[in-house]
């Protein structure tokens, strides 16, 4: 991976998360892929599991926020980028994210994890992890 592929990616999951319904993870994850929302969260595991978590947590395609990322490093198949997030009404959330994304040689994540961070004065909790 180098950053110009995390960038994309990153690029690519912002799309996918704009866009109605979880069709486009498949251009994201692999089939087996797994999804940590927090340090410490079980992971969400496959496509499937992916999509019903993605689908619980956001409002839909037409959800308001803006996004910006910063890649911080690139070792190998694996990246590390600072995420910020702001939602606006009915969320009213922001948080800073720091992501750790790992690419197959297709360019399809196999692992991705989350480390969500909030403003002191507000509240927020990682989506919950697999049982």
């Amino acid at each position: 991976m180098d950053r110009a592929q995390l960038t994309d990616w990153i690029a690519g999951y912002e799309r996918a998360w704009r866009a109605a319904g979880t069709d486009e993870l498949a251009e994201l994850f692999t089939g087996d892929a797994t999804y940590s929302t927090a340090p410490y969260e079980s992971p969400h595991r496959g496509l499937a599991a992916i999509g019903e978590m993605w689908e619980a947590e956001r409002l839909g395609p037409d959800e308001e926020f803006e996004m910006t990322s910063e890649i911080l490093a690139v070792e190998g198949d694996t990246g590390v980028a600072r995420i910020e997030v702001r939602y606006h009404a009915p969320k009213n959330k922001e948080y800073r994210d720091l992501w750790v994304v790992r690419l197959n040689d297709a360019g399809l994540c196999f692992h991705f994890e989350e480390w969500p961070f909030w403003p002191p004065d507000r509240q927020g909790a990682a989506a919950t992890g697999a049982v």
